[in-house]
């Protein structure tokens, strides 16, 4: 009895107790919603925070000022009230490899309907590597094909609308190229086909990074692959050879400029509709 007290009819009318709303610091990183707003329900990422306010920044580098107010915002979808943590003037915000704000103390979103399609394995783990939390953050699912041939057959059965769009990144999308042509027959708005100048998605991992001068010049009717592999002089198998050259990116200034924004302009374009 001496759990429930002396008297379970004493003091009246028995009243649930209120659930306490948890104090959450404010550490730089910390992905919050707007709890209180004009229904937009702004979604970001703490980058700054002093005793009376904190600073969130949206994936599209927008930033908005909220006081600290009890219950003010939303954590994994419950209230929480945030405050300034100890120490946080000597704190910088983490970085993603793709360079972005690292993103703590949120689950993985459910993913959305849209996709972003790369060609094959090995971009698909290029893009992982460097935009993995970017894109678990925004539930963007990358998918691979095995080539561009069958693209417009493969952009009619994934039947592209509205809240349903499909980014494609291709390999060696050029003027004039087999790719370009491909390309050209796919016309929906809903659907963005953007790629690099690169034979092969290895050539978007810079030369220095694998400490080799350039990437060589294959000659015509050589299998790209091989014959980069025989000029380099590397005793390897192809997949050998991409998981040396996988295992020595760590971020995206590993990376081409030319692979960045295409990548950063698909994230862009499958994510922006829900946002605009």
């Amino acid at each position: 009895m001496r759990d429930y007290g002396r008297d379970v009819l004493a003091g009246g009318r028995w009243r649930r107790p209120r659930a306490e709303i948890p104090r959450v610091p404010a550490e730089p990183g910390l992905v919050v919603e707007d709890a209180n707003g004009a229904g937009d329900g702004f979604c970001g990422a703490v980058v700054a925070c002093d005793k009376e306010a904190v600073t969130l920044e949206d994936r599209f580098g927008r930033r908005r000022v909220f006081p600290l107010a009890p219950a003010a915002f939303l954590l994994d979808g419950r209230p929480v009230t945030l405050v300034r943590p100890e120490g946080q003037a000597a704190r910088t915000p983490g970085r993603s490899a793709s360079g972005s704000v690292a993103v703590t103390g949120l689950r993985a979103r459910v993913a959305r309907e849209s996709r972003i399609y790369v060609e094959g394995l090995h971009d698909a783990a290029l893009v992982e590597k460097i935009w993995g939390h970017d894109l678990r953050v925004e539930g963007v699912v990358v998918e691979y094909l095995e080539g561009v041939d069958d693209l417009p057959a493969i952009v009619e059965e994934f039947a592209p609308g509205p809240g349903r769009r499909l980014g494609v990144l291709v390999d060696h999308l050029v003027p004039g190229s087999k790719e370009s042509r491909i390309a050209a027959q796919v016309s929906s708005p809903q659907v963005l086909i953007t790629g690099h100048p690169f034979v092969d998605i290895w050539q978007a991992v810079k030369p220095s990074v694998l400490g080799i001068p350039a990437w060589p010049d294959v000659p015509r009717g050589v299998p790209w692959k091989e014959g980069v592999l025989d000029a380099l002089g590397w005793r390897l198998t192809p997949p050998d050879a991409w998981r040396r050259i996988l295992g020595s990116v760590r971020t995206y200034t590993d990376l081409e400029p030319q692979l960045l924004g295409r990548v950063e302009e698909l994230i862009d374009f499958v994510t922006t509709e829900e946002h605009s």
